[in-house]
């Protein structure tokens, strides 16, 4: 009876997250604004630009995700691609303990960011107070913002310049289309820059 109840939760949990994933996929106005932030990501680093990105709890392990995939390797060798996820424990720590913790990333924007550069700003609920500030840090430097929301979107709803939303009550849903998202991206971004690594 108890392996019977925890297979029907697991499924449950699964179709829940195939449902969302079709929803998002379906969805004309998401599909678009992948397409336009691939583009700003590919226009940035061919202007010898970089990209932040921050985020916090499972979204600071997205932010980091996303940097290594383009610093490393992402499918094939490819020359190194600039993006600092400002997730730096000391960093953290520091401008949380003299700043307050909603200055902790728009300290990082500050002393990384320029006009030319983009931030990636992830936050599920659209609410987080230091990915409010760090986007209108980058917007203050002449950054452009590329928003991941979640939910309704928040308060970041429709402030930066491109943002897709994933509009699910569900935070664990939410991540699994951020992280798929971020991979499509990363996979656009290498198409567009890297055409021989796609024959």
């Amino acid at each position: 009876m108890k392996n019977d109840a925890t297979a029907e939760a697991l499924k449950h949990s699964l179709a829940e997250a195939q449902d969302a994933l079709e929803r998002f996929r379906s969805d004309g106005t998401q599909l678009a604004a992948l397409a336009a932030m691939a583009g700003s990501l590919a226009a940035c680093f061919r202007a010898g630009n970089k990209v932040l990105a921050c985020g916090n709890g499972g979204s600071a392990c997205d932010a980091i995700h996303f940097a290594e995939e383009f610093t490393g390797r992402f499918r094939k060798h490819r020359r190194a691609l600039p993006v600092i996820p400002l997730t730096e424990a000391a960093h953290l720590t520091c401008v949380a303990n003299d700043y307050g913790w909603d200055e902790v990333f728009a300290r990082g924007v500050e002393a990384y960011g320029k006009p030319g550069d983009l931030l990636l700003a992830i936050s599920t609920s659209g609410n987080s107070a230091n990915v409010i500030r760090a986007v209108e840090t980058a917007q203050g430097l002449g950054m452009g913002t590329l928003l991941l929301l979640g939910k309704s979107g928040g308060k970041l709803n429709g402030a930066g310049t491109h943002q897709i939303l994933v509009a699910s009550g569900t935070t664990e849903r939410i991540q699994e289309i951020h992280m798929l998202a971020l991979h499509v991206l990363i996979e656009s971004v290498e198409r567009a820059l890297f055409p021989e690594n796609y024959p």
